[in-house]
């Protein structure tokens, strides 16, 4: 196995990492934005107004989301597979 190919593993590990969570982080950024500029038009401090909104939609983009990246985890674990006797020589 040499220096590339290590590179390259890592490379698409990482992509795939930031592909599969991309959606979740950007609901809470999008969702925890809408709450602080309600928040501060609103003057209403509860702590708990927060993380419930958040947790809802991230719960529901993970349900939508979960068969495409499954599909995408097994695509990558199967390439990985399919290439150990290429990366043993």
């Amino acid at each position: 196995m040499t220096d590339t190919t290590i590179l390259t593993l890592a490379k698409e590990a990482i992509k795939l990492c930031i592909l599969i969570s991309g959606p979740l982080l950007i609901t809470a950024l999008i969702v925890g934005l809408i709450i602080s500029i309600f928040q501060a038009v609103t003057q209403i401090q509860e702590m708990t107004l927060t993380f419930v909104p958040k947790i809802v939609a991230m719960m529901l983009v993970f349900i939508l989301t979960l068969p495409w990246a499954l599909k995408k985890l097994v695509s990558f674990t199967e390439n990985l597979i399919l290439n150990i006797p290429n990366f043993i020589k």
